[in-house]
């Protein structure tokens, strides 16, 4: 994965809105990954922007994955606004956290010879 700088927002990359589908967010991926051609562009800029795009689209595909990344940006709005203005009590703890885990893959379906035998009656 590529490291991407904290101020890049992954729906901008994408060209996508918030509230996108996932339908939408795979349609602006695909028509991302249809501009920057990484076989027929082979520079270095596109295929830093490729990498973005792609990791965007990991990212905000996985509905787990994509709550997380909307939580930590509606937290990041939450202090920034917090920061703007002089606020004389403190926030309160926050209760709600999220974890995320790296799963294992799952092994590869395997399926023997199937044999049949049919039934007397």
């Amino acid at each position: 994965m590529q490291t991407r700088d904290r101020g890049s927002d992954l729906y901008a990359v994408l060209g996508a809105e918030p509230s996108a589908t996932a339908g939408l967010i795979t349609s602006a991926f695909r028509a991302r990954v249809r501009e920057l051609r990484p076989d027929t562009r082979v520079d270095a800029t596109t295929a830093e922007r490729f990498g973005e795009v792609r990791a965007a689209y990991e990212t905000l595909r996985d509905p787990v994955r994509r709550a997380a990344y909307d939580q930590t940006c509606e937290l990041a709005r939450h202090r920034t606004q917090e920061r703007g203005q002089a606020l004389t009590r403190h926030a309160p703890p926050r209760r709600y956290f999220t974890v995320l885990q790296v799963c294992a893959p799952e092994p590869p379906l395997r399926a023997g010879p199937v044999h049949w035998k049919p039934m007397l009656r």
